[in-house]
This record gives structure tokens, C-alpha cells and sequence, in this order.
């Protein structure tokens, strides 16, 4: 019965798909997306942001919930650090282009400082290989819309150098850094590049 038990469960674990963001070194996976910057919507490409130099490439789970608003709030507050270290900031979400054209510009997050992308299809975070999940537990934003039946990626930043290989991964869920933690320690890589 033991040996049974074991076996359904080994079998059960394979059957899951397995997800590790892409690590320190890997090459970044370009990506083209709707993004936009203070409630304008553009065309953002990874390209064409490496060529001005590093870009900081932070997944969030959705716009107006509360660790999601204080990582946006502290890249808006840190956004003339990260201009001085030639960095560009681009957010990704699966939120819909529509809700991120609030966002952007909302003074209280983005600010207007800098662009969040939508990955509506979730295409960009498995390109990244992080894990997606749907919302089943009928919570609410801040302004209490249901995030039911939404997909969300899991909060993770990469700090890509200008040569488009991934100089650092941080991970909330591997790493244990807080959201609100995200923009500061993107910096210190950002800063240990100069050096």
C-alpha cells in the first residue's frame, strides 16, 4: 500500500508542469508589446530599449492590489536612480491594455514615470518560464473589481544588461523579497554593473 501510495504521488508530481524563471546568464527572450507610459498607449519592444542600455523587466501579479501598488510606487519613487544608471524600467502584467492605461498614470503608483506592458496571453511570462496562475478565490482589487477567473504571473524582476543576458533574477517567491523591495535591490545590480 506504501509503495502505492508513493508511486501516485511521484506520478502525480511529474504530471505538473514545472516552472523556473529563467536564471542569471540566460539570454533574455525579446519580447514586442501594448504598453503605457502616464495613460498613452505604445508599442514597447525589449530591443529597442537594449540598445539605450540595462532594462529592468519586473512581472506583477495585477494592477490595483496592494503588493503590486507599492512595487509600482517604489520604481516611480527610484525612477531618477534608475534613469542615472542608464536603466529602463518596463512593468508586465496580464492585466488588459485598458487597465494599465490607468495604472500608468495613476499618481499614487506608476506615477507616469515609467511603462507597464500587458501580457494579456500570458505569452511573455512563459517565455520567461514563470509560473501563471488563474485567480479562484474571489478577490478583489482596490477599487473592488473581481479578479476572478484572471490570470496572474508570479512576481519576478529581471535585470537584463545591454548585451541581452539576464545579470540577475529576483524572485518574491524564491528569494523572499518583498514587493515593495523589488526597485532597490534592482539598483544594487544595476550599480555593481558600473563597477
Amino acid at each position: 500500500m506504501k509503495k502505492l501510495i508513493i508511486g501516485s504521488l511521484l506520478a502525480t508530481a511529474m504530471a505538473l508542469p514545472a516552472y523556473a524563471a529563467l536564471k542569471d546568464g540566460n539570454k533574455a527572450p525579446d519580447f514586442k508589446a501594448r504598453a503605457s507610459l502616464d495613460g498613452k498607449e505604445f508599442d514597447f519592444s525589449l530591443a529597442d530599449a537594449l540598445k539605450k542600455g540595462p532594462v529592468v523587466v519586473y512581472f506583477y501579479p495585477a494592477a490595483y492590489t496592494p503588493g503590486c501598488n507599492a512595487e509600482a510606487h517604489e520604481f516611480a519613487v527610484a525612477k531618477e536612480k534608475f534613469d542615472v544608471a542608464g536603466a529602463t524600467i518596463i512593468g508586465v502584467s496580464q492585466d488588459n491594455i485598458e487597465r494599465l492605461i490607468e495604472f500608468s498614470s495613476d499618481p499614487a503608483y506608476c506615477a507616469g514615470k515609467f511603462p507597464v506592458a500587458s501580457d494579456s496571453k500570458g505569452e511573455i511570462s512563459k517565455a520567461y518560464n514563470l509560473s501563471v496562475r488563474v485567480r479562484e478565490d474571489g478577490s478583489k482589487d482596490i477599487k473592488g473589481r473581481d479578479l476572478s477567473k484572471r490570470n496572474s504571473t508570479e512576481r519576478t524582476t529581471f535585470v537584463i544588461g545591454k548585451d541581452g543576458q539576464i545579470v540577475k533574477t529576483l524572485s518574491s517567491a524564491d528569494d523572499g523579497i518583498k514587493a515593495s523591495d523589488h526597485a532597490e535591490k534592482s539598483l544594487e545590480v544595476l550599480a555593481s554593473l558600473k563597477k
